[in-house]
């Protein structure tokens, strides 16, 4: 039985997901794969609470997954002692034994993407000004995964402060692509996709300001969700923020039962695959060539589409009615206003030899935004607002190319120019996510497939601001249609 069939025939996607489903001894066992970490997330889980496998087996086959792999691409960094955490998946045992389970990640290892502190652990940021740091307390995010029972393996690599879409940084180095470790993963959360990717961890959690689930998502061949920015904060009533914390997962499900246990706003109710016939989705493609493309991305994202197409769903080339060039401008002066937080390090100079190059460049860009600045990226922001309202009153879905190219040598900081067209700024290759970012929408990174040279390709599709639940019902959708989640990499072990 494939893993879409089993997904559709053993879950009831809802509330439901955070207590998994139990399932007869006889059934799980036929259905169970021969490797423990190759089990997606909530089989994983349904495996631990039926006692068809044990945390001590299940932290046993992730440490030598880990071990053989990780030292490849460098996806988990910070890891704790291997002694401690047998030990804790023990306790986990014994706790199951005696009747106590916390919940869905009961005893499954977790690891946090490296700017967000997890008791004990090393917490860096990517940094070499906290290279050294512990942190002694657990972010909000981390108690609710403990509190759902998951055991903490270590960090997820980041760039620094999380600052571009290329995961490196001088304290842990750089992150590869789960499908060719000699290239990028792509970024922030590019420690948490690729460890996906190549089975290191069951699901990952990660954050995005311009696509860092997406891409990331995107260049491993995984799903990443940035929810609307009020479902992790559950305190925007507007989508003012630029960044937010969200789930990656190996398909959409296990996804979804991540966004559960970590979002504020929960959103509740039974997920069903979307009807994909009654669904009408905007192609914006690469603006009219406003957007560099490198060749073949837009092939293969507009071959999904034909695919979506093919279920009788209406599927129509567009362009928003807007002045790209005045997003980019807000864009920018929005982004780099929020570095001003920062400049602390830049005045310290015992730090600001540590800034790498493009956060200092930031840094010093914040420096000269003025108040009026600022008040012309809002205003342009809320024209940009009552576009999107025009747009979604026409469609249902806006769907854009996730990445502009393919991954790339993971020892290039950042591309200099995508189809022979320069880019001026260290973030400018990622401009195709901001449009989402600036909304604050709902938005997955769905596979579309791979190139000639093997190389994964997404596109992302959002939904309007607070409809999250119909984004990912129609990543379920579309799970039902392609086969891109199925395919794995071939891994290369550590020599």
């Amino acid at each position: 039985m494939d893993r879409r069939r089993f997904i559709s025939r053993s879950l009831v996607l809802g509330t439901g997901l955070s207590t998994p489903l139990a399932l007869t001894r006889a059934a799980f066992a036929a259905s169970m794969p021969a490797d423990i970490v190759e089990m997606d997330a909530l089989g994983l889980s349904r495996a631990i609470e039926e006692s068809q496998v044990s945390c001590v087996e299940v932290m046993q086959a992730y440490l030598a997954h880990i071990e053989r792999y990780n030292p490849v691409y460098n996806a988990i960094v910070g890891m704790a002692e291997a002694d401690d955490l047998l030990q804790q998946a023990r306790n986990a045992d014994a706790e199951l034994s005696r009747g106590e389970y916390h919940g869905w990640m009961h005893g499954m290892p977790h690891a946090v993407k490296d700017l967000q502190p997890v008791a004990g652990l090393r917490y860096t940021s990517g940094s070499p000004i906290f290279a050294d740091r512990i942190a002694d307390r657990d972010s909000g995010m981390a108690a609710k995964l403990r509190a759902a029972g998951a055991i903490f393996i270590g960090k997820t690599n980041t760039p620094e402060f999380g600052l571009g879409s290329q995961s490196y940084n001088p304290v842990y180095g750089a992150t590869g692509s789960a499908w060719n470790p000699g290239l990028t993963a792509g970024g922030s959360s590019g420690g948490a996709a690729s460890g996906l990717g190549t089975l290191m961890l069951p699901v990952a959690d990660g954050s995005d300001m311009m696509g860092s689930l997406r891409n990331p998502g995107a260049f491993n061949n995984v799903i990443g969700f940035r929810p609307s920015v009020n479902v992790m904060s559950g305190t925007e009533s507007v989508p003012r923020a630029l960044s937010t914390s969200g789930p990656m997962g190996r398909n959409t499900a296990d996804t979804i039962a991540l966004l559960d246990t970590i979002a504020s706003i929960r959103l509740g109710g039974d997920f069903n695959a979307l009807d994909l016939s009654t669904s009408k989705f905007a192609w914006m493609g690469n603006l009219d060539g406003y957007l560099a493309m490198e060749d073949g991305v837009l092939d293969l994202c507009e071959a999904s589409l034909n695919q979506v197409a093919a279920t009788g769903a209406s599927v129509e080339a567009t362009t928003p009615l807007f002045n790209f060039n005045d997003l980019w401008l807000c864009w920018t002066t929005l982004r780099h206003g929020g570095r001003a937080s920062m400049r602390r390090y830049w005045d310290d100079p015992e730090t600001r030899g540590l800034l790498k190059d493009d956060l200092a460049w930031e840094i010093r860009q914040s420096m000269s935004i003025t108040a009026g600045d600022t008040a012309n990226a809002n205003r342009i922001r809320q024209a940009w607002y009552r576009e999107l309202d025009r747009l979604f009153s026409q469609y249902d879905f806006l769907v854009w190319p996730t990445a502009q190219l393919f991954p790339y040598d993971k020892n290039t900081s950042w591309p200099r120019e995508i189809a022979g067209r320069s880019m001026d700024t260290y973030h400018r290759w990622m401009e195709v996510v901001m449009y989402a970012s600036l909304g604050g929408l709902p938005t997955v990174n769905v596979p579309v497939g791979f190139d000639a040279q093997g190389r994964p390709m997404g596109m992302q599709v959002m939904g309007r601001y607070g409809e999250d639940k119909k984004v990912l019902e129609f990543a379920l959708a579309y799970e039902n249609i392609t086969d891109f989640l199925d395919a794995r990499p071939n891994l290369v072990a550590a020599s």
